[in-house]
C-alpha cells in the first residue's frame, strides 16, 4: 500500500486493526469515508470518542453501559432468582432479542483459556462469587459460547457454586458448536435458553 500518500495508509492501516477487517476491506472503508462530506467525518470521528469516553462496565454486572448501574440492573420488572452468564456485552443483546428472558445478566468480559494464559483471575467472575451472596438467586443459566473455552468456563462455574446449593444450568446446544451467540437469530436462541440443562 505504499502507493497511497502516507494519510491514507495510515487510515487503512488502523481500519485493518478491527475484527473482522482483512487490508482489501480496510481499503474500501478509507476510500467510503474520503468520499464523505466533512461533517459526515467528523461525526463519526466525534462518536468513537465519544464512545469511548463515555461508555465504561456496569459495576453490578459488567455490561456496557453510559450510566452505572445499568439499565437492566435497575430493571424492577426482572426476576431476581435467574442470573444468565454471558461472555460478552453483544451476547446480552443476543439473548434479549428472544425476548423470553426475565432475569438478570453477569458479563465475564472473557472465557478461561489456558492456551492463551486467561484464567479465572483474568475474567468477571469474582464479581459474580460477591453478587451471589446472600442474594434470593436460585439459577444461574450459563450461556457461553459452545466451544472448547466456553465449554471449560461453564464446568469451571458449575463446580464453584455446587457447594452453594445454587442450580447451575447450561444452554442447550440449539447453537451449533463454534459459533457465536451474537450471530444465531432469535428462534435458535430461544431453543437454546428453553432446552438449558444443569451441569
Amino acid at each position: 500500500m505504499k502507493q497511497y500518500p502516507r494519510p491514507l495508509n495510515k487510515l487503512i492501516d488502523e481500519l485493518s486493526k478491527l475484527p473482522g477487517i482483512g487490508g482489501k476491506t480496510a481499503q474500501r472503508l478509507a476510500f467510503h469515508i474520503l468520499s464523505l462530506d466533512d461533517s459526515e467525518v467528523e461525526g463519526l470521528a466525534k462518536s468513537l470518542v465519544e464512545a469511548k469516553s463515555k461508555l465504561h462496565y456496569c459495576s453490578v454486572c459488567g455490561n456496557i453501559t453510559d450510566t452505572d448501574p445499568c439499565a437492566i440492573c435497575l430493571d424492577t420488572k426482572r426476576s431476581n432468582e435467574v442470573i444468565c452468564v454471558v461472555e460478552s456485552p453483544q451476547d446480552i443483546l443476543a439473548i434479549e432479542r428472544i425476548r423470553e428472558y426475565r432475569g438478570f445478566y453477569h458479563v465475564l468480559n472473557g472465557v478461561i483459556s489456558p492456551m492463551d494464559g486467561i484464567g479465572p483471575d483474568e475474567i468477571n467472575l469474582k464479581s459474580l462469587i460477591l453478587r451471589l451472596q446472600g442474594s434470593e438467586v436460585k439459577e444461574v443459566i450459563v450461556a457461553t459460547n459452545p466451544n472448547i473455552e466456553g465449554e471449560a468456563t461453564a464446568m469451571y462455574i458449575s463446580r464453584l457454586l455446587k457447594p452453594s446449593g445454587i442450580k447451575v444450568s447450561r444452554i442447550a446446544h440449539g447453537l451449533p458448536v463454534g459459533g457465536d451467540l451474537e450471530y444465531a437469530d432469535e428462534i435458535t436462541i430461544l431453543k437454546a435458553v428453553e432446552g438449558r440443562r444443569e451441569i
